[in-house]
């Protein structure tokens, strides 16, 4: 995996779980500025240094060796700013922990899953910049449709 492709599932999972950057680093036991840069995909980092990211997240490192004819697993596209920032609402983490529960799956899990549906659908809806209410639209939406 590219340092680029690493840096925004880095970034995507940390903003799903509702964290800082500062709060992982200390987690991690790494710097604020070299997380920063990780996510930004620059740096070399070590396979102790993305465990440890990935244990600070919840989540589990998983190296593999692949031919080189085997697809490369897509990688999940970076989270738009405005909806980086409406993620930290009290509405999302509320509507995120109900459809967690639903579902039977961690939150952390819907987070990830509802953040990247959201910007999936927000790329398709609009060639302009989304704000905070086109978010709480497209929330609405993904809401009635997990209700069914």
């Amino acid at each position: 995996m590219e340092i680029a492709a690493l840096g925004v599932r880095l970034r995507n999972r940390r903003t799903a779980a509702g964290r800082t950057i500062a709060s992982v680093a200390a987690d991690a036991g790494l710097s604020v500025p070299y997380i920063a840069n990780l996510e930004n995909g620059r740096g070399n980092p070590t396979l102790s240094a993305v465990n440890s990211l990935a244990t600070a997240l919840g989540a589990r490192l998983i190296v593999e060796l692949a031919q080189d004819d085997q697809p490369v697993p897509r990688t999940p596209a970076a989270l738009p700013d405005s909806l980086t920032q409406f993620s930290r609402s009290p509405r999302f983490a509320t509507e995120a922990a109900r459809l967690a529960k639903a579902a039977k799956l961690p939150e952390t899990a819907m987070r990830e899953r509802l953040l990247q549906a959201m910007a999936g659908l927000g790329s398709l809806a609009s060639t302009r910049p989304l704000a905070e209410l086109d978010w709480h639209r497209i929330l609405d939406a993904a809401v009635l449709i997990a209700r069914g």
